[in-house]
């Protein structure tokens, strides 16, 4: 019998009653029988101590938890001399750019959309999205996409300004054009797509969740310097690392005191949508102030806890969400077409954006992720409420 280092490390023989170590050996032995033991490596297995060991199979008893830290109630932290060193105005500034598109999007049901005007703002063009924003910014859009997504969306404005020299014509299959429901006048293109809700929703993946959990909660952020203040002559007195951090909250875009004031836009407006079914406003709140609490106070440890659990969390946001539409989609169909397009192009977005979730914590593959996406029929106009149901269950399956 002939035993390899990669199989084995201990091993017991009854006759000479004592462990045997292996490393770097190949034994061969000429005995009647061998009883195997266990070897399990020993060692930390809190994940909240700050001798946490990921390889530990079994704790040893011996875990500590070092210097304390205080974890505010809102997203507000200080130097030792008061200083604030909180910053994220970049972040807020692409959150209002997108707001501002999207406001001027909205308006092609009842105007003609020029897509270059898109794409500029995208773009942010001579920094005001060439005179299309009312304020003025060095950040954009559509650098912070990856760039086989940039395309994409300049392709969905095409198909949104085409759309809405329709927008006095009532959508049909295979037309582009309007529909009425109550109060509100959506703009489908010819395939029943809302291209608004795709663009909106999916820069919400594209940019804002993807940068704050891949980018920024990625090793090339976190493994950076956590001593030293940037630049504490220009007041910018957060460490590099502390800086990221914050960055990462400003994508979620919600107030420093979330969840007492709930945003009316984006991530924050959808946390809060699902707080009911998955908690996830505190969830997302404890866990971006005690990861930086925790990394302030250099316990590193406790901050990738919480980043794991801030990347399950969205991600769990986005697939509720598109769960929500879908049932939606149901209830309308057959009985109201403007609304079963909406929520059905809402639906899209949102599962489109699970592709982003970061490959450490995601519960969707690749290649699940393209199968799903595939169930969408690229004619919405014909899906029916068995297709739906279809997608529920995919969603279903790993969430």
């Amino acid at each position: 019998m002939v035993l390899r280092e990669s199989h084995l490390h201990c091993f017991f023989v009854p006759e000479k009653n004592r462990y045997i170590k292996m490393k770097n050996l190949v034994i061969v032995i000429a005995i009647g029988s061998i009883a195997f033991v266990s070897c399990k490596k020993k060692g930390c297995t809190d994940p909240l101590a700050t001798n946490y060991n990921s390889e530990a199979q079994k704790d040893d008893g011996n875990c500590t938890y070092g210097p304390s830290y205080t974890i505010p109630s809102t997203f507000s932290f200080t130097d030792e001399s008061g200083n604030s060193t909180v910053s994220f105005s970049g972040q807020t500034e692409r959150l209002d750019q997108l707001s501002e598109m999207v406001t001027l999007m909205k308006t092609g049901n009842a105007t003609t959309l020029d897509a270059q005007i898109l794409k500029d703002m995208f773009a942010n063009t001579n920094g005001d999205g060439n005179g299309n924003f009312t304020f003025t910014s060095t950040k954009q859009l559509k650098n912070k996409c990856f760039t086989i997504d940039q395309p994409l969306f300049e392709t969905f404005m095409d198909n949104l300004a085409a759309a809405s020299v329709d927008n006095a014509t009532t959508a049909t299959d295979g037309q582009a054009g309007t529909l009425i429901s109550g109060a509100s006048t959506y703009l489908f293109d010819a395939n029943g797509v809302e291209q608004v809700q795709v663009i909106e929703k999916g820069l919400m993946g594209a940019v804002f969740l993807n940068q704050a959990l891949n980018t920024y909660f990625g090793a090339g952020k976190m493994d950076v310097d956590n001593t030293t203040a940037v630049d504490a002559v220009a007041g910018k007195y957060y460490t590099e690392m502390e800086h990221h951090w914050d960055e990462a909250f400003g994508y979620f875009g919600v107030s420093t005191d979330f969840p007492t004031t709930v945003p009316d836009r984006f991530w924050g407006k959808y946390c809060n949508s699902q707080d009911g079914s998955i908690n996830c406003n505190a969830d997302m709140m404890d866990q971006f102030l005690e990861g930086r609490a925790a990394l302030s106070a250099d316990i590193l440890e406790h901050r990738d806890v919480a980043i794991d659990a801030i990347r399950t969390e969205w991600e769990d946001i986005s697939a509720y969400q598109a769960m929500t539409y879908l049932d939606g989609a149901v209830g309308y169909f057959g009985a109201d077409d403007a609304k079963f397009l909406h929520v059905l192009s809402e639906a899209y977005a949102f599962a489109w954006n699970l592709r982003y979730a970061p490959v450490e914590t995601r519960r969707m593959d690749t290649t699940e992720h393209a199968a799903l996406m595939a169930m969408f029929n690229t004619n919405f106009w014909s899906m029916t409420v068995a297709d739906i149901n279809a997608i529920k269950s995919a969603i279903d399956a790993k969430y």
